[in-house]
């Protein structure tokens, strides 16, 4: 162990703080040649991933520095994306949440290790103990001990169920993990959370966001329903692949699970929100004293590390974004890049991805909407203007996304090349495909029914519209969902359990694909047949 005296001490700290506060304020200032830089490498990422439209803006010392559309709103129609259109911001959402709570914690009303119950004595989880212990910083940090997307399915993609019936039925979703033990991302309690501001306030939590976070920043264009859209209005469309092609979907309500992802804005007032975050949650100095949104005790606590999350391996060509650290906050996500703090969100809905990105000691901020599900880029787009101010050796990241996405596909084809060996051919099914016909249901999800049509197995998810698909037979008692909607890429093995008397006892299922979006939880549904079997 070294050991320094109380001078070498003083001079040790002293030069760290010298090298800190010298690192911490130095950046590349913005030059005009590096917006017509940006401007062409944004165009270059967006046709190289197919995006039909995206925008784009950068905030630094508080001011929005640069705001741009490109491409179309939709596929086939010619008006083009401007800073002023409104795209889905989905998870970025949770920042907004945790925000609004946070506003009433500095007003104490609230506190963030209250009990969940203190709010909503109704709210009951699985285990007793949760139930009794959850608290609503817990509720933020996604550290439940319920797994990866528990509960989607509730909800995504669009279900008959209300937001408060959702609530009701978490009660009923097994944890994955003991209580607090380890990571893992979970929107369902989004929504639980933004139900305590009306429990606490008598406004809902759409009331509460509009007045207590839009109005005092400004941001005009925003809203929390596609049901406020205007028709005709400057609004992007969602698209996805299927079939080999990108197309135009049509918009998803989100209503009920509003606090969780339904915020719809633009890169022009997602640059206020970005300023207000930048700024300790200083809206502006005035000769009565501060205007605040929430106070700065407040933003240490939404950036301060809650839950540690594990780092994974990086592909080769993408290592140099590997963090040193990893956690998440209170409706944000903390990581390192070059020695800095990196305080981000992303967003995802069908159709729709994005990226909000904020890097404090450079008071820098970005914000990139998209309106395809392409990932890589906005994130080749937020890491090549990352390495412009953070003043390092610039990446080629669109070939390096790229590579790791051919990686990534080439490891998928593997995958499901040996799940196509294993399967055993010139199987039949155990019984007459009238057997497995019936109702069915699961504790958490509810009703589902497989019913025999011309000589073949439907399956229809009650509760979820677009989830009706033919079964086809894969061997033994296991077939396969092909969902009627192939916009969904989300097919699943559907696997027909049974019992000594040869009825169906049980019905499991499981993605096909390890690229399906985990929000279609399929492997945590357990049907069980219920009334008398045809």
């Amino acid at each position: 162990m070294i050991k320094f005296s109380g001078l070498k001490r003083v001079i040790g700290i002293s030069c760290f703080i010298i090298l800190f506060l010298f690192f911490e304020v130095t950046s590349v200032p913005a030059s005009e040649d590096f917006f017509k830089t940006l401007d062409s490498y944004i165009e270059k990422v967006r046709k190289e991933w197919e995006v039909p439209g995206l925008a784009v803006a950068l905030v630094k010392d508080r001011k929005m520095i640069f705001a741009k559309g490109y491409g179309v709103r939709k596929l086939g129609e010619y008006t083009p994306v401007t800073p002023e259109t409104l795209f889905g911001i989905a998870s970025n959402t949770k920042a907004f949440t945790a925000a609004a709570l946070a506003i009433l914690v500095d007003e104490g009303k609230i506190k963030w290790d209250d009990p969940v119950i203190k709010y909503l004595p109704d709210f009951c989880m699985y285990d007793p103990y949760v139930t009794r212990e959850i608290t609503v910083r817990d509720l933020l940090t996604h550290r439940s001990g319920l797994g990866l997307g528990a509960g989607d399915l509730l909800y995504w993609p669009q279900s008959t169920y209300s937001r408060k019936e959702i609530i009701y039925r978490v009660r009923f979703i097994k944890p994955a993990f003991s209580f607090r033990s380890r990571f893992a991302y979970c929107n369902i309690l989004y929504i639980v959370a933004g139900e305590i501001i009306p429990a606490v306030t008598g406004k809902t939590w759409s009331e509460f966001i509009k007045e207590r976070i839009f109005k005092p920043l400004g941001m005009t264009f925003s809203n929390t329903s596609i049901k406020e859209f205007c028709t005709g209005g400057n609004i992007a469309s969602p698209h996805t692949r299927f079939n080999g092609q990108i197309k135009p979907i049509a918009y998803e309500n989100l209503d009920s699970i509003g606090p969780a992802g339904a915020i719809n804005s633009n890169v022009i007032d997602m640059s206020k929100w970005i300023i207000v975050q930048l700024n300790s949650g200083l809206i502006r100095n005035t000769k009565r004293g501060q205007v605040r949104l929430f106070s700065a005790d407040a933003s240490k606590e939404m950036w301060f590390p809650q839950t540690i999350i594990p780092i994974r391996e990086y592909p080769p060509e993408l290592s140099k974004i590997k963090p040193n650290f990893f956690a998440y906050g209170l409706g944000w996500m903390l990581r390192d890049y070059y020695g800095h703090k990196i305080v981000y969100h992303t967003g995802s809905i069908r159709g729709m991805v994005s990226k909000v990105t904020l890097v404090p000691d450079l008071k820098l901020g970005i914000v990139v909407l998209t309106n395809q599900e392409a990932r890589q880029a906005y994130e080749a787009i937020t890491y090549y203007i990352l390495d412009y101010y953070l003043g390092v050796s610039p990446i080629d990241w669109i070939t390096a996304f790229k590579q790791a996405e051919q990686r990534t596909k080439k490891r998928i084809a593997e995958i499901e090349k040996n799940l196509r060996l294993k399967r055993v051919k010139n199987t039949k099914p155990s019984l007459d495909i009238s057997k497995y016909t019936g109702r069915y249901i699961d504790q958490w999800y509810g009703e589902m029914v497989i019913e025999e049509i011309n000589n073949k197995l439907v399956m229809r998810f009650l509760h979820t519209p677009a989830l009706v698909g033919d079964l086809e037979h894969w061997h033994y008692d296991t077939f396969i969902v092909r969902w009627r909607d192939r916009s969904l890429n989300a097919d699943a093995f559907v696997t027909f359990i049974l019992n000594y008397k040869g009825e169906v006892e049980e019905v499991k299922m499981l993605p096909v694909s390890p690229l399906t979006d985990f929000s279609f939880d399929f492997q945590d549904l357990l049907f069980k047949p219920v009334g008398k079997k045809r």
